[in-house]
């Protein structure tokens, strides 16, 4: 799964740790969600998506 997120956090000015606090995950869960190395939850997708006011598909892409 490839995401926005990297992008998203560097538009708002979020540091990993900023974004990571944000939705009750640690920053390494942020670096392997940047990398595509994790599946997030639908709450822990949810949430992200809330913090940049976007859908969930406009942040997360299916590959």
């Amino acid at each position: 799964m490839k995401t926005r997120i990297k992008e998203l956090r560097f538009k708002e000015n979020l540091t990993q740790v900023e974004l990571a606090e944000k939705v009750g995950v640690r920053r390494e869960t942020i670096v392997f969600l940047e990398k595509g190395k994790y599946n997030p939850s639908l709450k822990l997708a949810y949430d992200i998506s809330k913090v940049f006011h976007l859908k969930i598909e406009e942040v997360f892409i299916l590959d």
